[in-house]
C-alpha cells in the first residue's frame, strides 16, 4: 500500500509517472537500453530534453521568444551563486524570509555588494515582509516565493521595474501567477517538477544583456544557453522524470487546474488546524503557505500519542524541519485530497481521545 506522504522533499510524484519512469530503467521506448545507459546525445534524449523546456514554458505561459529555460545540475543551491556570478554587478538586493534566503544571502556576498531589503526573522520568519521601499541602484531583486520550513509564501509579488528574480522551488507550477513578471526564475525538481537532481532555470533574454563579466564556462548562463542546457552531460534521468511530470500536469488541466485543487487541500487542513483546539498554525492566517502547513501541538504531552496514530494511518514525512520541530504538512501537486483528508480524520480521533 503507498503511504500518504507529505514528505517536504524529495516528495511525492503520480503513480503514472512512476511507472512510466520505472519501466524506462529496464527499457526506454523499447530501444532495448535504459534511460540510464542511453546517449545524451542521441537523438531519443534530445527530443526528451527539448519536450520538457517546452513544456515549462508552456504551462508557465511564457512566450519562447522572449524566454530560454534550462535543466542544470546542482539544485537551487547552485542557483544561489550563478545568480550573483551572472547578474551582481555592483549591488543586490534580498528580501530573508527564512533558511533558503539566507543561504541565498551568503552565497550572494562573494560576488558583491547587498543591501537585505525586508526580513521577518524578527519574527522567527512566520510572516512575508510587506510595505518596503525596493531602491532603484540595485542590480535586481531577489526573493523566495514560498518557505518550506516555515509555511509561509508570497500571495502578491513586489512591484518594481527593478529585475525581479525568484527562487520557486517549493511552489513553481502549483499556483496561476503571471510568471513574466520575473526576469529569472529557478527552481529545484524535487517538489513539483520532478526527482533531485536538476534545478529548472528560466530566464528572460533580453535580461542576459546584464551580464558584463568573465565566468567560468559551468557557471555562465550563456554557455548553457548556447548548448540548450547539453554542455555537459546533464542528469538525463531527472529530465526525463520532470518531462514525464509535465505531460501529466498538461494533460490533467495544467496549472488552473492543479491550484484548485491545491487551495482543496489547503483549505481542508488549515481548517481542521484553526477548528481543533490540540493544534496550533505557526505562519501569520494571511501568509499561509499552500504547499507547506506548519503547525504544533498545543499539548506537547500529546506528542507520543499523536506520532503513534500518524504512523498508523500510513502516513510519512509529518515532522517539522529539525531546526524548528513541530510538524509539516507538504501539500505538493502530486499529493491526492484522500490523503490530506486520511491526516485530518486523525487529528479528529487525537481530539476524540484527548
Amino acid at each position: 500500500m503507498k503511504k500518504h506522504n507529505f514528505c517536504a522533499g524529495p516528495c511525492i510524484l503520480p503513480n503514472e509517472v512512476f511507472k512510466k519512469a520505472s519501466e524506462s530503467l529496464i527499457d526506454f521506448n523499447n530501444s532495448g537500453l535504459s534511460i540510464l545507459e542511453i546517449s545524451h546525445r542521441s537523438d531519443a534524449f534530445i527530443e526528451v530534453i527539448e519536450t520538457a523546456r517546452s513544456l515549462a514554458l508552456e504551462l508557465l505561459e511564457l512566450n519562447p521568444n522572449d524566454y530560454s529555460t534550462l535543466f542544470l545540475h546542482g539544485g537551487a543551491s547552485t542557483q544561489f551563486l550563478m545568480v550573483a556570478y551572472n547578474f551582481l554587478n555592483k549591488k543586490a538586493g534580498y528580501i530573508n524570509t527564512g533558511c533558503w534566503s539566507e543561504k541565498a544571502i551568503k552565497e550572494a556576498k562573494f560576488f558583491g555588494e547587498l543591501t537585505e531589503i525586508a526580513s521577518s526573522k524578527n519574527q522567527d520568519f512566520n510572516y512575508i515582509p510587506k510595505n518596503f521601499e525596493i531602491p532603484l541602484n540595485i542590480d535586481y531583486l531577489h526573493i523566495t516565493s514560498n518557505n518550506t520550513i516555515y509555511g509561509t509564501q508570497f500571495k502578491e509579488f513586489p512591484k518594481t521595474d527593478i529585475p525581479l528574480i525568484c527562487d520557486m522551488s517549493s511552489d513553481i507550477l502549483s499556483r496561476k501567477i503571471d510568471y513574466s513578471k520575473f526576469s529569472l526564475i529557478y527552481a529545484g525538481a524535487q517538489k513539483n517538477i520532478g526527482t533531485a537532481g536538476t534545478a529548472l532555470v528560466v530566464i528572460k533574454k533580453d535580461f542576459l544583456a546584464k551580464i558584463t563579466r568573465e565566468i567560468p564556462s559551468m557557471m555562465s548562463y550563456k554557455t548553457h544557453i548556447q548548448h540548450k542546457s547539453m554542455f555537459n552531460t546533464p542528469p538525463v534521468f531527472a529530465i526525463y522524470t520532470a518531462m514525464l511530470n509535465l505531460q501529466w500536469l498538461k494533460k490533467i488541466g495544467g496549472v488552473e487546474f492543479i491550484e484548485k485543487v491545491n487551495d482543496k487541500k489547503a483549505k481542508l487542513l488549515y481548517s481542521e488546524i484553526d477548528r481543533n483546539p490540540l493544534f496550533k498554525g505557526t505562519a501569520k492566517k494571511e501568509d499561509r503557505s499552500t504547499m507547506n502547513a506548519t503547525f504544533i501541538l498545543t499539548n506537547e504531552k500529546l506528542k507520543p500519542i499523536f506520532d503513534e496514530m500518524w504512523k498508523e494511518a500510513e502516513i510519512n514525512g509529518l515532522n517539522g524541519h529539525r531546526s524548528v520541530g513541530g510538524y509539516r504538512a507538504s501539500m505538493y501537486n502530486a499529493l491526492p485530497l484522500y490523503s490530506v483528508q486520511t491526516l485530518v480524520d486523525v487529528m479528529i480521533e487525537l481530539e476524540r481521545k484527548a
